[in-house]
């Protein structure tokens, strides 16, 4: 089956939307699939407003229909709903095909934390955005819940994975001299993160935010006692979960929280708050600790045996992410594709 994703997200962003796109991409193709992408890098774009690392594609319609007709998928998935997003599905909409998307993001809270436009607005306009489609995967239940009560009609789980050959236990780096134990954060420094939550901790030790974003400067200023180690690649992220005693994750408004597989992968407990996303992935697994209380959280966890931790993560696959995601593909009809004709200009 040929497959078609449009993503506004995509590489160079370090981000859970990217990793988990590029991850089911590569499972797909070894299932026999023929995997098609339409991504930001073909087209001319400008920086997001309050959020420069991602890229806006400009008037991307015309290009985006070519290469929809160009390719004829069988399957088309828009993951996000940005402008490459937007322009597909009024290409699918306008020829009748049908289409899945995705809800990696909570954009409407994230959205009010920059701008406090009321939820109900964002809301109504991402539940028109999504209820076109054949169906909308999100990566957990307590998520699907949450958008079913706000009208969302087409919910379906597609759930994320963690590669453990490339996050496994193994030897703890010392991350330079800092004083153990080592409270590390790893992910986007910005506002919907609530890193503050965690910064603000009367902890022992020392914290580790790796990472970068649009608050990076301002809390360098503010706590200059925390080590701000930068952005690394993905294959380098495996020593700082593993040096860590402890995984935070202070986000109220994750979809999922990829890091924190990856983190449990590399058998280092969780800190996190009670919240969709840890409920999800930690639960009461064992793995980690859930508390609104979060510094009790981080110094109970800390207590956690690190082989229990690995063993909870490896029940994650890519795979069976992966095949959740084809079996809620809609493919369209031969006879809808054949009709397809590239747009001249």
């Amino acid at each position: 089956m040929r497959i078609l994703i449009v993503t506004d997200a995509w590489k160079p962003q370090v981000n859970g939307v990217v990793r988990t796109l590029t991850e089911t991409s590569r499972e797909l193709t070894q299932f026999g699939h023929q995997v098609d992408m339409i991504t930001p890098l073909e087209f001319k774009t400008l920086p997001c407003p309050t959020y420069p690392d991602i890229r806006l594609s400009i008037l991307p319609y015309r290009q985006v229909a070519r290469r929809i007709a160009e390719l004829a998928p069988h399957a088309i998935h828009i993951a996000t709903e940005g402008p490459l997003g937007l322009a597909a599905r009024r290409y699918c909409l306008r020829h009748k095909l049908a289409f899945t998307t995705a809800y990696h993001t909570r954009f409407p809270e994230y959205i009010a934390a920059r701008t406090r436009l009321p939820l109900s607005i964002s809301y109504a306009w991402m539940r028109h955005f999504h209820n076109a489609g054949a169906a909308t995967m999100v990566p957990t239940q307590s998520i699907a819940d949450d958008l079913r009560a706000r009208g969302f009609t087409k919910v379906v789980l597609w759930s994320r994975g963690v590669d453990t050959n490339l996050f496994t236990p193994g030897e703890r780096d010392r991350l330079d001299e800092s004083t153990a134990p080592r409270f590390v954060y790893i992910g986007r420094v910005a506002v919907e993160k609530n890193i503050e939550a965690f910064l603000k901790l009367d902890l022992p030790g020392s914290k580790w935010v790796v990472g970068d974003g649009p608050l990076m400067a301002r809390l360098q200023r503010e706590y200059p006692e925390v080590h701000f180690a930068g952005v690394f690649p993905q294959n380098e992220l495996a020593r700082f979960y593993r040096a860590a005693d402890v995984f935070v994750f202070p986000s109220l408004t994750d979809t999922f929280g990829l890091v924190l597989l990856e983190a449990m992968a590399c058998g280092t407990p969780v800190a996190a708050y009670p919240v969709a996303g840890p409920l999800d992935v930690v639960g009461d697994s064992g793995a980690g600790v859930l508390a609104d209380d979060l510094r009790q959280a981080c110094l109970d966890a800390m207590n956690i045996d690190r082989s229990h931790v690995r063993r909870v993560a490896e029940g994650f696959s890519w795979a069976a992410a992966a095949r959740q995601f084809e079996q809620h593909l809609h493919p369209n009809p031969p006879e809808r594709i054949a009709i397809l004709k590239p747009q001249a200009g």
